[in-house]
């Protein structure tokens, strides 16, 4: 969901207006996604490498984060909406790892929809972090090194869960896939937009969803 600060500043207003003008956009993605025939829906909120931003800009984040939990948390269970996070979470305040588990916990039955959002993700830390689960694995002799294939690395991350995305968007012009899902987009189908993430509607959303309804999926293979 890129382009919130730069939306913010080319009007003249400070970095958050626009990452709060993100939240709300968010909202409206949710709300419509079922409609699209979109059950799995992730978006990336935060990165492992977004701590490098000033301070003001990191705290300001995590308050809007546990804002929209505490805000949303009645809308999403009436709307049918099952909330996950993937991450790496120690690093976060612990209130908001709280409110985190409390939302999951709260949506967990939730079926229309499955929303999970990354906060302190990066596809290179979640493969990292796996391989060390699987290594302590090894090492407790519980997982002989011959028996580690794709399924033993995808059960150990994050997402073992989730199905592999379909489509990856990107927004705000930039064309680089950022550490976002390197390991589960491996076949997924991209798409980048110069839409800055403020301006993304649902109805940027339907056209994109709309065109990639007409690409051909091979796998690595031949259709026919």
């Amino acid at each position: 969901m890129d382009g919130n600060g730069r939306w913010a500043t080319a009007k003249g207003w400070p970095r958050l207006v626009g990452h709060r003008k993100g939240a709300e956009r968010v909202k409206e993605i949710v709300r419509c996604a079922p409609d699209l025939g979109i059950r799995w829906l992730t978006v990336y909120a935060f990165s492992t490498e977004n701590w490098k931003r000033s301070t003001r800009e990191v705290l300001g984040l995590m308050s809007l984060f546990a804002r929209y939990i505490q805000r949303e948390a009645e809308e999403m269970s009436r709307e049918g909406v099952r909330m996950r996070f993937i991450g790496e979470r120690k690093r976060l305040d612990p209130k908001l790892q709280d409110l985190m588990a409390w939302i999951e916990e709260r949506t967990r039955n939730n079926t229309r929809l499955n929303l999970t959002v990354a906060i302190n993700y990066g596809g290179r830390d979640e493969i990292t972090r796996a391989i060390r689960a699987i290594a302590r694995r090894v090492e407790a002799g519980s997982l002989p090194p011959e028996c580690i294939d794709e399924t033993v690395l995808t059960d150990a991350l994050d997402t073992i869960d989730l199905p592999d995305p379909d489509l990856v968007i990107r927004t705000s012009g930039e064309t680089r896939v950022s550490n976002f899902l390197l390991w589960q987009a491996a076949y997924s189908e991209y798409e980048f937009t110069p839409v800055l993430w403020p301006d993304f509607t649902p109805e940027v959303l339907a056209d994109i969803v709309g065109r990639y309804g007409h690409r051909e999926r091979r796998y690595g293979g031949v259709l026919g």
